[in-house]
């Protein structure tokens, strides 16, 4: 067994992630850079796994090829039985729209619109026909129900990231990559943050990849995976 495979599943269970000699290679002056040389890794549905790792080692490189926001030079990535290597744009943005939820250290929210718009207008435009409703009720759920109509300048740190989570939480994803959640956040407001995240992820069934350089909140995933030189190994750093 792949040292990067999560604990042994049903005869019969596919991973819902599946990366095969991921390569992804950038032109510098100096010449090619190689971020991810050959990376092997499965991740189970329902499955939460740390991504930890030195600065520059390749964690933001894999999910943003794993999220198809940045194209692989070679190697495979099969994401719900999608071919995500093979995809074109149109078909990645669908994939991404229906079963992927991303939440990044800085927040990206809409700064014109609500609280309430900048977790609706996504639903909306993926064809719910509940999408208000929808992002009322996870908004209430991440403690922002006092909050719908607030736009992010008036917000805090900690109810920005918050709302960035109700929204990526709101389509209901297979899959959640979050890259260093907390990176913006104080310690007291990322501990609730996170807190939030593992609930939610917890409820749904979610299956997350967290990259992270927290060794506490690694520790609270499944599993940990430890990346190196564009490599990747069983964590954490000690093991």
């Amino acid at each position: 067994m792949d040292v990067t495979s999560p604990p042994p599943q049903p005869l019969d269970a596919a991973p819902l992630v599946r990366v095969r000699d991921l390569r992804l290679t950038v032109p510098s002056a100096a010449g090619p850079v190689n971020i991810l040389r050959g990376i092997d890794l499965d991740i189970a549905a329902g499955e939460a796994v740390g991504l930890v790792g030195p600065s520059g080692s390749g964690k933001t490189s894999l999910l943003m090829v794993l999220a198809g926001l940045e194209r692989a030079t070679g190697g495979s990535v099969v994401f719900d039985g999608n071919a995500m290597t093979d995809l074109n744009e149109d078909a990645l943005a669908r994939v991404r729209r229906d079963r992927i939820g991303i939440v990044f250290q800085a927040f990206h929210l809409m700064p014109t619109m609500t609280a309430l718009e900048n977790v609706a207008i996504p639903l909306e435009l993926a064809g719910h026909p509940d999408a208000a409703v929808r992002a009322t009720r996870v908004l209430k759920e991440v403690g922002l129900g006092h909050r719908l109509t607030h736009l992010p300048n008036q917000l805090s740190g900690g109810e920005q990231q918050r709302v960035a989570l109700a929204r990526a939480f709101a389509a209901e994803p297979a899959l959640l990559l979050a890259d260093e959640p907390t990176g913006n956040l104080d310690h007291a407001t990322g501990e609730t943050v996170m807190d939030l995240l593992f609930a939610l992820r917890a409820r749904n069934g979610t299956t997350l990849l967290l990259i992270t350089h927290d060794p506490r909140l690694a520790a609270r995933c499944d599993r940990q995976i430890y990346m190196e030189d564009g490599l990747a190994r069983p964590g954490p750093p000690s093991a």
